[in-house]
């Protein structure tokens, strides 16, 4: 193995690791940092199409007075806000439930519950309009248990759109944080339960109390991921109201107003990168503020 001395200070340097990363590190280069550095470039042009200029900060000053702007940031947040909580509450409790050994078919349960988030997106999101369609079966079952007298405009309410949003990844995301807490529940010593349990502990306090503290790695890991993939929402939104964000920009996330910034309406690449770096910031805060949150107490 080929070895260089430098410096004879008893440094050494493998030529031969080097050479075996450097495939990888022109490819990230190449697809990663490039781009990255590009579009931050192209943050500070403005212009339609490719008929662009400097504009400096130009772009910056027109975030602070772009409604339409303010209107995905809002509907990004909500779906934020509501969504994540609910999908990792939901994901948690079926990986309790499923862990347990005397379920019956448990095997067949999780796969039932994973297969959404493997499953196509554009088959569901057809299946989705066909079911929440004013004559869908959903609208027909909730009047014939009693739940409601007139059927929901789902797709065409703003506020039943933006629950018609929720549910639909909800159902396609629970799935795959449930493996994970799964995944971790299976490696917590059962004894540890069992000692509770001879002690006395109810179920809810050995959830509380022991489950929740020792996934909190794991808690943390699926809060922060799903934290990145809700804020960067397109692919149900852009199915379900067919790119448009609809109704009245009521589901229109920050990530579809790129796009449409970029492909849909006259082509303005610098403002739709200064857009996405309102994404990368969002990201960046709320990690870091979940990161301060899940830290060890000392």
């Amino acid at each position: 193995m080929a070895v260089v001395k430098r410096g004879g200070i008893g440094r050494y340097y493998n030529v031969n690791g080097w050479l075996f990363v450097a495939p990888a590190l022109v490819l990230i280069s190449l697809f990663m940092i490039y781009p990255i550095v590009q579009s931050l470039i192209l943050s500070l042009y403005s212009g339609k199409g490719m008929m662009m200029k400097f504009a400096g900060l130009g772009n910056i000053t027109r975030l602070a007075n772009d409604p339409v702007l303010l209107t995905a940031l809002t509907n990004t947040m909500t779906f934020f806000v509501i969504q994540v909580p609910i999908m990792l509450t939901f994901a948690l409790l079926l990986a309790v439930a499923l862990n347990n050994p005397k379920l019956r078919y448990s095997g067949l349960f999780r796969t039932l519950i994973f297969l959404p988030c493997v499953s196509s997106l554009v088959a569901y999101s057809i299946l989705f309009k066909s079911m929440f369609a004013v004559d869908g079966v959903v609208n027909n079952t909730l009047m014939m248990i009693g739940v409601m007298s007139t059927p929901i405009s789902w797709l065409t309410d703003p506020f039943w759109a933006k629950v018609l949003i929720i549910i639909a990844i909800t159902w396609r995301w629970t799935g795959y944080n449930m493996i994970f807490y799964l995944a971790a529940l299976q490696n917590i010593d059962h004894s540890i339960y069992e000692a509770a349990r001879i002690d006395g502990v109810p179920s809810w306090r050995r959830f509380v109390h022991l489950t929740v503290p020792m996934l909190k790695p794991v808690i943390l890991f699926t809060t922060i991921t799903s934290t990145i993939g809700t804020l960067q929402l397109f692919d149900e939104v852009y199915s379900l109201t067919e790119g448009k964000g609809g109704p009245g920009n009521a589901t229109l996330t920050l990530s579809l107003y790129i796009y449409n910034l970029t492909f849909k309406f006259m082509p303005n690449f610098g403002y739709a990168a200064t857009v996405s770096y309102v994404i990368v910031l969002m990201v960046t805060v709320l990690s870091m503020i979940q990161f301060y949150a899940a830290r060890e107490q000392k």
